[in-house]
């Protein structure tokens, strides 16, 4: 673990260049007595600062470093106002235990990646499987889905290398105060992402992008030695006498540690570990719909004048309102971008948004999504978490029943929503979903619990207030958005093992202790961290 010093605060307008920022950060230094010749100045983060719209303001962090990593002055840092930055350069402490078998990695998403990929690095040659295909291979999968409605419940924009935020934005904005996010987004920068996501405060890869990184990341665990095997299914675990097997569809795996990546889409994986008597529990998700604007319109909205500004690039928002009787929030925002058709199970339509790095497509979306408790779930078979699963798939069974029962998705126009009408076709707004001609005109109401619709209801008010024309009657509702995150969490302990097993692992957004790309990935690479500490590498 090693600090570096951040000076917040940077401030220049959409016309000036970063050579500025530099000049300004230099100034500062000199204040305070700091040579600049003693230290390395590069932008660490940037954002853009649209609060007056007639004054639109690039704000910038610039980080301190000596070119030799060797301590910095804390004081006359101190002195000037700069905030310390742990930046974590993975020290791998490898433990003492014998590792009889591989250690076997399960979903190809950014947790399982992640703990993959630091696995193999350090020698431990990790086998990574998924139940779906690999890129381009699922690519194909999803695009014979939207053409010919046939669904492919293995390969899908949930399953297959990657995961499910493959076919997303690529955003990396995360929540989590965590020294390893910074390594999470170097890493993804050094496998093909944009500089700017080191960079950028809410920063983003694009899907288009983000397919390249998932490759370059599989092929270089199997070049370090790791095996990747795609079209292959946990079916079962069988522990005995402390060995610990996984049953695939391509065999069985014997290992000393398995990993349970699962992503949030694992329906029958959770209910596999249930009946093997896994501690497993119900947890807080949100469900919700796609909301639909012209792109054109929120650029406006949010930077007047200098919408389209090639230094401001998409126009983003994050909305929330927790001053109704539930949350409701909006949650991967995708300017430029499409409503995707998200379903991994035959007889229910799901919504996600994704948009390619250029953000130049003619919407824009985003979810809205209404906070959901455990007590709103009713137990299946004795179970809460059967009964969490079933609670989002009676939504998206609905919401296939609305749009035909064909994967078409039931679209509505907020107009309509908000005084309780159907039937208006979109105009100003066109849907984007399987390219736009796969939708039926519907009601939300007909989807979702009274509780909902009338949160979204509020929701979209209060939203109109912080940008103006957010629930204009022309915008469009697709739905169903219910993936938001995994309803279970699969219960572990501080070493990371699951609660009553020796050599599993469970890890991410699947095992409900993350909620995006850069907490996902964090989490893996701590089961990595936590699997090295115990394990020596295999002979």
């Amino acid at each position: 673990m090693r600090k570096i010093y951040v000076i917040d605060g940077i401030a220049i307008t959409p016309f000036e260049s970063e050579e500025k920022v530099i000049r300004l950060a230099k100034k500062k230094l000199q204040s305070v007595g700091i040579s600049q010749s003693d230290y390395e100045l590069n932008i660490y983060k940037k954002s853009v600062d649209a609060r007056k719209k007639d004054n639109i303001r690039l704000v910038y962090s610039v980080c301190a470093k000596r070119e030799d990593n060797s301590p910095l002055d804390d004081g006359r840092f101190s002195r000037l106002g700069a905030r310390a930055v742990e930046v974590d350069d993975l020290e791998i402490k490898k433990g003492s235990e014998k590792m009889t078998s591989r250690p076997l990695v399960v979903g190809m998403g950014p947790a399982g990646l992640f703990c993959a990929l630091i696995l193999a690095e350090n020698g431990y040659r990790p086998i990574i499987i998924d139940r779906g295909d690999c890129i381009k291979d699922r690519v194909g999968a999803v695009e014979r889905f939207c053409r010919e409605r046939t669904l492919d419940t293995e390969s899908n924009i949930q399953f297959g290398a990657g995961g499910a935020g493959t076919f997303s934005d690529g955003k990396l904005l995360t929540r989590i105060n965590d020294p390893k996010c910074s390594y999470v987004l170097e890493t993804l920068r050094r496998f093909g992402a944009s500089d700017e996501v080191t960079v950028k405060a809410k920063p983003h890869i694009g899907t288009d992008v983000l397919r390249t990184v998932v490759d370059n990341m599989l092929s270089y665990i199997e070049k370090l030695g790791g095996d990747v095997v795609y079209r292959c299914k946990l079916i079962d675990i069988v522990e005995k006498s402390g060995i610990t097997v996984a049953k695939t569809t391509k065999g069985d795996f014997e290992c000393s540690a398995l990993v349970l990546a699962l992503g949030h889409s694992a329906r029958d994986t959770y209910k596999m570990l249930l009946n093997n008597n896994f501690s497993m529990i119900a947890k807080p998700i949100s469900v919700g719909v796609r909301i639909e604007h012209r792109r054109s319109f929120i650029e406006e909205a949010l930077y007047g004048k200098l919408a389209g500004h090639e230094s401001l690039g998409a126009a983003e928002y994050a909305l929330s309102d927790t001053k109704g009787d539930r949350g409701v929030y909006t949650f991967c925002m995708c300017p430029g971008g499409e409503v995707v058709a998200a379903a991994s199970e035959e007889g229910g339509v799901v919504v996600n948004g994704m948009s390619a790095y250029a953000r130049d497509k003619e919407n824009s979306n985003s979810a809205v999504a209404v906070s959901i408790q455990p007590d709103d779930f009713e137990s299946v078979d004795g179970s809460l978490v059967l009964g969490a699963i079933e609670y989002q798939r009676k939504i998206e069974r609905r919401a296939f029943a609305a749009g035909g029962a064909d994967y078409c998705v039931p679209v509505q126009t907020v107009g309509d929503f908000m005084t309780g009408k159907r039937g208006t076709e979109p105009g100003l707004v066109m849907p984007s979903y399987m390219g736009g001609n796969s939708f039926k005109m519907s009601s939300m109401y007909d989807i979702f619990p009274d509780y909902v619709t009338a949160s979204l209801r509020y929701a979209l008010s209060s939203f109109d207030r912080k940008i103006n024309g957010f629930a204009q009657s022309e915008a469009l509702l697709s739905g169903a958005e219910t993936r938001t995150s995994s309803p279970v969490r699969i219960l572990r302990s501080e070493d990371m093992r699951a609660i009553g097993r020796e050599n599993i692992y469970p890890c991410g957004e699947g095992a409900g202790y993350a909620g995006g790309i850069t907490s996902a990935a964090v989490d893996g690479i701590k089961t990595a961290l936590a699997i090295a500490s115990r394990f020596s590498p295999e002979d």
